[in-house]
């Protein structure tokens, strides 16, 4: 298959692109390289298909038109929450107005697959934990917590308005936690790679709050491993993707400690406003409609993760 990524040299779209490329499909990457690596691309095709341009970029269509792509792995975004309720306009811009443009492309040249990257935590939001609402499923009702989740959750909308409108099928995942090599520690998401790097640099690192707050945590391989799934499976569905359990900041950093083999304890700051407290996903539409479900223990996870970053900062 010819496939288009979208931010194919950003921390999760370059492992899909290797993925790819080992089964043997034919790949284009775009990305503006404003958050994701030139390093990241695969060596095989940073010259002759990968373009440096944003998806708003005038001359996209030019360049979709010529790879001409059977299927779009949309993975450019907008990530950064703190900054979308700083920005929302520049923010809603790319994650919105962006996945339009790219869904009229799809639909002018006859994509056969849409794979969209949307996210899980800031689209759920702060539900009433009293009433037992974890794990979150598809289908409750979800409550963004920042114009991120908010854009994504527009662009979610467009992306079932085409499938309906003009029959351009679609693939939707909703992220938990994503984590792994590559991804940097400036991303805000990134709290293994922070928390590895600054023991790694002798430093302590800090947990916002008093570390009970949680997450759902999938590693890199296992998001993969579902991308390649929807090139032939789950039309037309939205699938969470997740380990289905929660991992507290204190255990993240504990796994993160004992992978690297020190005694370093952490700083506790302040916690951080607008943060959700608690969530974990249910990920049975996935095993059931995919046959995806996740490998990679979170221990074993960090492990990997930690032994990346000890090669970065040699």
């Amino acid at each position: 298959m010819r496939i288009l990524i979208t931010g194919g040299a950003g921390f999760i779209g370059s492992h899909i692109a290797d993925r790819y490329l080992t089964d043997g499909h034919e790949i284009a990457i775009i990305d503006d390289l404003s958050t994701g690596r030139w390093e990241n691309i695969p060596e095989q095709i940073r010259w002759q298909s990968h373009y440096q341009m944003g998806i708003l970029a005038e001359n996209l269509e030019e360049y979709f038109k010529s790879f001409s792509p059977e299927v779009v792995s949309h993975h450019a975004a907008h990530a950064n929450l703190r900054a979308s309720v700083i920005d929302p306009i520049a923010n809603a811009n790319v994650n919105v107005l962006g996945t339009i443009r790219m869904l009229e492309l799809s639909r002018k040249y006859g994509v056969k697959r849409f794979i969209f990257a949307s996210t899980a935590g800031p689209i759920y939001g702060n539900m009433d934990m009293e009433d037992g609402d974890l794990p979150f499923g598809e289908s409750d009702p979800v409550r963004p917590s920042c114009p991120y989740g908010a854009g994504k959750l527009a662009a979610e909308h467009y992306i079932r308005l085409y499938g309906d409108m003009y029959g351009l099928p679609y693939v939707i995942f909703r992220y938990a936690n994503v984590y792994g090599p590559r991804q940097v520690p400036a991303s805000e998401a990134g709290v293994v790679t922070i928390f590895a790097q600054a023991i790694l640099n002798g430093e302590r690192p800090t947990i916002f709050g008093d570390g009970t707050k949680t997450r759902d945590y999938v590693y890199v391989d296992d998001i993969v491993d579902a991308n390649v799934l929807a090139l032939a499976k789950g039309e037309m569905e939205t699938f969470n993707l997740g380990n289905g359990f929660e991992c507290s900041d204190q255990e993240i950093f504990d796994f993160v400690r004992d992978a690297i083999g020190t005694w370093v304890v952490p700083v506790y700051g302040e916690k951080r406003p607008g943060e959700i407290e608690h969530y974990r996903l249910e990920n049975f539409l996935a095993w059931w409609n995919l046959g995806w479900e996740p490998k990679i223990s979170t221990r074993e996870g960090i492990r990997r993760t930690v032994e990346w970053c000890r090669g970065k900062k040699a």
